[in-house]
């Protein structure tokens, strides 16, 4: 038998660490080839981790949330053969088993250990938070039998009955540690240390756990992105209301065309067409500020980030290239790439490379929002909730369709002004959806 040392590969041009998000094997477990043994994340791109032969997971060499080097040991696996660990690798001290129950002992003769230390997590395992020790009574004695029936009789002294009727407590909601439930004066104090809240009868109990969770994986890319928008970003935010029923109405049309080649329309190409013709108007918009050398980087070609909520948190994937794109192809695209973010195949390129950001929660999207810009770029459009309103018409109120638009910009490099004019344009293309398709 010999042992194989798996190192971390390299997950793509350019990477010299990835993030371990999730192991999917521990110490002990026999895997075949081929076998997940685990997945690490870089630019919020997940790639998962193979074993290149069969053999028995002997070490795991990270912790989830840990960052490790390209190169870098992650596995050691016991092998049918030699191996592939060398003379060098062998003469070297090799790290600790965490399952080697000879090692485990002469530790624990050598120093022992409360019972409540004994047993310590592996070092690669996910952290798990001990949940908090419930409060306990002052004598230590565990108590049972409250809070009782209507009518049923607490078994306790008379010295106890008497000292609780002097202090005005139910002897019924005490919980008593002796023979029977019998209470003693040592559950009468920790009756009245833990306070009469305790001696309510709604079945409310009080919960003081504290569940403490280590931010890794997509979770800690995303906090990490939004620290740095909002720390080195000065936002303005600019909320404008759009009537949006005309666009409605088209938008209902053109999906009663029922054909193959055809995606069903949402809301949101139409708004990535209005911004491509606004965004002409206003190139500086459409750009990505690297403000450590103070140059702004304004881009031809636009490429719209569309924000999307998946179960492990929120990614960008990007239509590159939307003013070479037609209303039904940027439909399609925008599809194709909320399936890939939701499933998880989404590819690193596919995330990356935007210029200007859409963020929408859809039904759940609220009256306004101050959507964080997405770093280094300029702007971001958040789409707010659509809501039918009664509207002045000049003669009467009529019932019309509406939606805010909730912008943010980088103050540093756009002005209010400009911003204003950027939403304007946006405002009037949505509200006569027409002028979409006149080209020039």
């Amino acid at each position: 038998m010999g042992e194989y040392v798996i190192k971390l590969p390299d997950v793509g041009e350019g990477v010299a660490e990835a993030e371990l998000v999730e192991w999917n094997v521990k110490i002990g477990d026999m895997v075949r080839e081929d076998t997940v043994l685990a997945a690490v994340m870089t630019d919020k791109a997940t790639v998962e981790i193979p074993s290149p032969v069969d053999g028995e997971i002997l070490w795991l060499g990270a912790e989830i949330g840990d960052t490790v080097a390209i190169g870098s040991p992650i596995v050691r696996l016991k092998v049918a053969g030699e191996g592939n660990t060398g003379a060098e690798t062998a003469a070297a001290p090799k790290p600790p088993v965490n399952d080697d129950r000879k090692s485990q002992s002469a530790i624990a003769q050598a120093k022992p250990e409360p019972a409540s230390q004994a047993a310590r997590p592996e070092p690669v395992a996910a952290a798990k938070p001990a949940a908090a020790s419930s409060p306990k009574p002052v004598s230590g004695a565990i108590q049972r039998g409250a809070p009782r029936a209507e009518g049923e009789r607490p078994l306790a002294s008379p010295a106890v009955r008497l000292r609780a009727k002097e202090a005005g407590i139910d002897l019924r909601q005490v919980g008593g540690s002796g023979p029977a439930g019998r209470i003693g004066h040592e559950d009468l104090d920790a009756f009245i240390q833990r306070g009469p809240q305790t001696g309510k009868t709604s079945g409310l109990v009080r919960n003081d756990a504290i569940e403490e969770i280590k931010i890794v994986g997509l979770r800690r890319k995303i906090a990490e992105k939004m620290k740095l928008a909002k720390s080195r970003i000065p936002h303005i935010t600019y909320v404008e209301e759009v009537d949006v029923t005309a666009l409605e109405e088209l938008r209902a049309n053109l999906n009663k065309e029922k054909r193959t080649d055809r995606p069903k329309l949402t809301l949101l190409p139409f708004l990535m067409r209005a911004m491509v013709r606004a965004i002409a108007e206003q190139p500086q918009l459409n750009a990505l500020f690297d403000d450590e050398v103070g140059i702004v980087h304004q881009y031809g070609g636009v490429h719209i980030g569309i924000a999307a909520q998946t179960s492990g948190g929120l990614v960008v994937p990007v239509v590159k290239h939307v003013e070479a794109r037609d209303l039904w192809d940027c439909g399609a695209e925008v599809n194709r790439l909320a399936e890939a973010a939701k499933a998880g195949t989404a590819t690193r390129e596919e995330l990356s490379g935007s210029t200007i950001t859409i963020t929408s929660l859809g039904a759940m999207g609220g009256v306004v929002t101050t959507p964080v810009i997405n770093h280094p770029e300029v702007a971001i459009v958040g789409v707010n909730k659509m809501m039918i309103r009664p509207m002045w018409d000049g003669s009467q109120f009529v019932p019309r369709k509406m939606m805010n638009l909730s912008s943010s910009f980088d103050h540093r490099v756009i002005d209010g002004w400009d911003a204003a004019i950027f939403v304007q344009r946006i405002k009037a293309l949505l509200e006569t959806p027409a002028l979409i398709f006149v080209e020039g």
